[in-house]
């Protein structure tokens, strides 16, 4: 994400539920700050979007509303995050694919054994815990700590 974001790339970040909300916030900290004002970075939540949610979800079936967006946005460089607690939303796994065919660096946040999200992913980190809420707090956890990182690295 550092080198991505270095080359002037863009984070796409989706999930469902609380993942979505994970991924909007995420997306929130990079754009705007996290901890201190500076300059923003390229990121957005594929997840917030309603018209293009349930227009995508009508005419290509719900499966494909975050691959549909990787196609619209994402370009070769660029980084998927997909967020998914189970591993297995398909629709989490039909954008990675997608963003692996189209050149992106693709990674999955997961809980569980990490199901076939963390196995399409080129980088995959798990929490490798069945119950959803602590999946959800380690996964916020993980998400504050790469903005550190990356607010570190990009000074």
């Amino acid at each position: 994400m550092i080198e991505a974001l270095a080359a002037g790339r863009t984070i796409l970040v989706f999930g469902n539920g609380g993942s979505a909300a994970d991924a909007q916030h995420f997306a929130a900290e990079l754009v705007v700050c996290y901890e201190r004002d500076r300059p923003g970075r390229s990121a957005i939540a594929l997840t917030t979007d309603a018209s293009i949610l349930t227009a995508a979800g009508n005419d290509t079936g719900f499966e494909r509303v975050f691959a549909r967006q990787v196609e619209a946005l994402g370009r070769p460089g660029d980084v998927a995050l997909g967020i998914s607690t189970s591993g297995t939303s398909p629709n989490v796994v039909r954008a990675l694919e997608t963003a692996n065919a189209r050149g992106l660096v693709t990674i999955a946040l997961t809980g569980r054994d990490g199901g076939e999200a963390g196995k399409v992913a080129r980088l995959h980190v798990n929490v490798p815990e069945e119950r959803t809420a602590l999946v959800q707090e380690v996964h916020i956890t993980v998400l504050h700590t790469w903005c550190e990182l990356i607010d570190a690295a990009l000074q």
